[in-house]
This record gives C-alpha cells, structure tokens and sequence, in this order.
C-alpha cells in the first residue's frame, strides 16, 4: 500500500509540479496546513516519499471519514495541496492488475 501510493504521489507531483507554482492560494506554511487536515478532517500520514528538488510528497487519510489529501513540502516549508477527494480505503498487500484481469 505505502509503496502503492508513494508511486501515485510521486506522479501526481511529477504532473503537478507546475500547478502548484501557478496556485500559490492553496499553499500554506506546513504547520498550519497539518493542522487544519487533522482539526478539520481527521487525517493523519498514511505515506511519504521524497519528489523532485526535494520536496516532500505525502497522503494524509482519514479511515473514518474517508478523506484523504496528498501534498507536497518544499524545502523552504510551504505546503501546497496537490489533490483531495473521499472514500479512502486502505489496501494491504494489494497485487497491481494484469492485463486481462477484471477490475
């Protein structure tokens, strides 16, 4: 699963790079932005990995409310939000499909 969505964070920010720069209104200092996914929403870290120029990609998630969020941090600590949505579910141990394999 860590691997999973590592991978997914890291292309998302890979294709996200340049709409984080041209949106700076959905970027904050990293404490603040922490803050209100958990005040807020509830999630917490579920993955982590390191992106391009050394910023920061993770996916925070809320197995309650099924919220999930991925950012990224760059170096100087601005936190810009990548993507969001609901219905988070956790995989374990999940084999990527095969060509011909039913979704």
């Amino acid at each position: 699963m860590k691997t999973t969505l590592t991978s997914l964070c890291l292309a998302l920010f890979a294709t996200a790079a340049f709409a984080v720069e041209e949106q700076p209104r959905n970027c904050a200092d990293r404490d603040a932005v922490l803050k209100r996914l958990s005040g807020n929403y509830g999630e917490t870290r579920q993955s982590v990995g390191i992106g391009a120029n050394n910023s920061l990609v993770e996916v925070f998630a809320s197995d309650k409310t099924g919220t999930w969020t991925i950012t990224v941090t760059m170096p100087d600590g601005m936190t810009c939000l990548i993507a969001s949505g609901q219905a988070y579910e956790k995989l374990i141990h999940d084999k990527l499909l095969q060509p011909g394999d039913d979704a």
